[in-house]
Order: structure tokens, then sequence, then C-alpha cells
């Protein structure tokens, strides 16, 4: 069984664009972090997300707002980095506060800075596979595990187990894509789907991003399958000081015992999901600044 290491790769990716960055000019990639409120996962997150662009070279800076701001406060905070040429990235932490609409701040970010690759311009062009979007870090990091790590979906049954417009809808698109790490034969159950052990017993990858601890368990895989595991849920275990550890989607411990790959929680898909992000900051500032569009 092999232990997808996600980390290592994240690693790798970030000395790659470390490199790249390293060879640019006196200006550098900037990447604009807009949080509001103080959700303590939002601030963990973004925390590692600054660590990152500080390991890369990226310049990032968080822009902090507090939960009662008003919407229409909020986008005309967004216009103004939208605005500003030195910012070629912009990411608005979710989630947001409930009197507010998150499709319509997402939108609000120019398609040319989403690096977060949420507005619907960005979401058109994956489906069109035009490669001057962005796509959502989490589904980019998904590809690029399983292509850095030999395993190829053309022709293979993929399952993807949910369907948020995070995970399971632009990893969909990805995996139809033309080409090696595409051309998958594709099938998307979520939580309203009949039987859903039956049909990710058919897959040969298995991607599950359904947001309920330990909820495949080894009787619902495929035997010699692989496993692409997108949860990160909080249980309670009273011999962590925490009070708490972190469990993916995937009950681990069974599937190690028939799957031939899978990724672990953590150390899996998450660091995959910042390194992407840098990924595209750097895209952004090579489009604004070179017209590329790689």
């Amino acid at each position: 069984m092999k232990r997808i290491d996600g980390k290592k790769i994240a690693l790798d990716i970030l000395e790659e664009i470390t490199a790249e960055v390293a060879r640019l000019g006196e200006e550098k990639p900037c990447v604009t972090f807009v949080r509001v409120g103080d959700d303590p996962a939002s601030i963990s997150y973004l925390r590692n997300k600054g660590r990152a662009a500080a390991k890369t070279g990226i310049i990032s800076e968080q822009k902090v707002f507090p939960e009662f701001i008003s919407e229409a406060e909020l986008l005309g905070e967004i216009e103004s980095l939208n605005a500003n040429p030195s910012v070629h990235g912009i990411l608005v932490q979710a989630p947001l506060p409930d009197h507010m609409d998150e499709r319509a701040v997402f939108n609000s970010v120019l398609p040319e800075k989403d690096v977060d690759g949420f507005h619907t311009v960005n979401i058109g062009k994956l489906c069109q596979e035009d490669s001057t979007g962005f796509a959502a870090c989490t589904p980019a990091g998904i590809i690029e595990l399983l292509k850095r790590s030999g395993i190829t979906t053309e022709g293979r049954n993929v399952v993807v187990l949910g369907r948020s417009l995070i995970v399971g809808k632009p990893v969909s698109l990805l995996l139809l894509n033309k080409g090696s790490f595409g051309n998958a034969t594709l099938t998307v159950c979520h939580s309203r789907t009949k039987d859903i052990g039956e049909v990710t017993r058919r897959a040969d990858i298995l991607i599950v991003a359904i947001g309920r601890g330990h909820f495949v368990t080894r009787d619902m895989l495929k035997p010699g399958g692989v496993v692409i595991d997108v949860g990160i849920n909080r249980i309670r275990d009273l011999s962590r000081k925490s009070g708490y550890r972190l469990v993916g989607d995937v009950d681990f411990e069974e599937a190690v015992q028939v799957v031939s790959a899978i990724t672990p929680v953590p150390g899996g898909v998450g660091p995959m999901t910042v390194a992407m992000l840098m990924q595209n900051t750097l895209k952004a500032f090579k489009n604004r600044t070179h017209g590329s569009t790689s």
C-alpha cells in the first residue's frame, strides 16, 4: 500500500515556485487575503498560507474586517484591491458572515485576480478547458497529486463523492478534460445517491469530499483502488492535549487494508491546496506582467 505524501509533494512544488520567483525582476507576485471576523479556522488557514508565501518569496498581505461590516462596504474594499496594480491575486477567506452573499462577494473579485478559482468566469473557463483561467486550488492539487504519484486517470473509472463548488464540481471538470490526467470515466455521487457503497466499489480512483468523518469504510472500497481523501473532520480524543484529532472522510485504518494508494489526513490534500494557491498567484503575476498563460 502506497501512502501518498501530499506534504512532500507540496514542498517540492513550493521549491519550484521559489526558484522561479527568485528569477523574477524587482517586482514580485503579491496576494492579498481578505478575512471577515475572527473564525479560528480561518485565522489558522491564512497563517499557513502566509507562511507558504513567505517561503516562496511571494508577497502576502492580509486585510481583516469586523464581522459586522456590511456587504456593500466589503465589496468596496475588494474593488480597491481590484484597482491596485501591485496586487496580483485576491483570496476571500470563507466562511463569510450570514448576512453576506458569498457568491456575490467571490464574483466581485476580478477574474484575473481570482487565485481561488471561484469566480463564475473561471469556472466557465475550466468547463471550456481554457488554460488562461484559474482552477480552484484543492481540485488542482488533487490532479497534481495524482500526476506526481504516477497515477493516471485516462480511461479509468473515477468516482467523486461530493458535489460542492469548492471540490466536487471543479475536480469533476478537470477529470473530464482531454489529456492523460483527464479523460476519466466519471461518476459523481452525493448524500442523495442511493446505495453509495455500490457506486464507490466500482471506483479505480475514489475522491472523497463529503465532509463526514470516517464516512467511507472498507466495504465501500474497490480492492487495489486509489483513494484521495479531501475531508478534514475533528473528532473527540481525550488522549490528545487538544481534546480532539483530525480524521478524513475515509476510515484510514480500514482503507489501508484493501487499497493500493491513499492520502492521509492530515498531510495529504491539505498542503497541496496551499501550494496550488501559490502557483495560481505566480500565474496571475505572469499573466499581468508578461501576458503568459502558463
